[in-house]
């Protein structure tokens, strides 16, 4: 059974003041949570309605029926088990290397995708402006399918770091070069907008190599690619030829 103070715990981590409050987060899912356990995120608790995490110490496993679950977990369909881990300390950040920066992308999914693909694409460091959604909603640590502990993330003035960064600079933009036919090296940051204005003006000002995906379509009516969708897309030109 949980508790109704665990229950109140639990449910308040949803909100982003209590996960910094707590220094906590949670997870939910046999997959998410066994690629958790295997990194060096350190786990608070897990709560499961099926004992198949034999290598949990018996004083951090709370097995609860299917009711208990319902009470606790973020998602409409409850999946077997959710964890409590402890939110790790941020590492510092390293300047050389493929960097991908997010400015303002709000949307849980597209964070977590985004985080998906710099784990696949071996890019081991994400930078997010202070305005961009965070890293422990429940939302984005779903979307990350584990990769969550494999991308180092750090949340900064993304205008003052890109101002003094030491590598190129690279926006994606509608009027850009055509990424296709651009030359791209092996280290730079990447810059991916907001999902509905694109890169503010700010920080346009400071990019100095402007990209962008062509459109083949015929009548080339379609607006805009998704954020993640357009990152998958970059990344994958960035790493062709390496």
């Amino acid at each position: 059974m949980v508790s109704k103070n665990q229950i109140k715990l639990i449910t308040s981590l949803q909100q982003k003041k209590y996960r910094l409050a707590h220094k906590l987060f949670f997870a939910e899912g046999v997959k998410v949570i066994q690629e958790l356990l295997d990194s060096n995120i350190e786990l608070e608790h897990l709560y499961t309605t099926q004992n198949n995490f034999d290598h949990v110490p018996a004083d951090k496993l709370s097995l609860i029926h299917d009711n208990d679950l319902k009470k606790i977990s973020a998602l409409a369909t409850p999946n077997t088990c959710l964890a409590l881990f402890k939110i790790p300390v941020e590492r510092e950040l390293l300047g050389s290397g493929l960097i991908v920066a997010l400015d303002g992308v709000r949307d849980p999914g597209n964070l977590g995708t985004i985080l998906r693909l710099c784990d696949w694409y071996g890019v081991t460091q994400l930078v997010c402006s202070n305005d961009s959604v965070d890293l422990y909603n429940s939302k984005v640590v779903q979307a990350t399918m584990g990769s969550i502990s494999r991308v180092n993330v750090k949340y900064l003035d993304l205008e003052e770091f890109l101002a003094t960064a030491k590598v190129p600079l690279f926006g994606t933009f509608m009027d850009g070069n055509n990424i296709y036919k651009a030359s791209l090296p092996e280290e730079g940051i990447i810059v991916m907008g907001n999902e509905a204005n694109g890169i503010s003006e700010e920080i346009e000002s400071i990019i100095k190599n402007r990209i962008s995906i062509p459109r083949f379509g015929d009548l080339k009516l379609t607006e805009s690619l998704n954020v993640a969708t357009a990152t998958a897309i970059v990344l994958s030109e960035f790493k062709r030829n390496y």
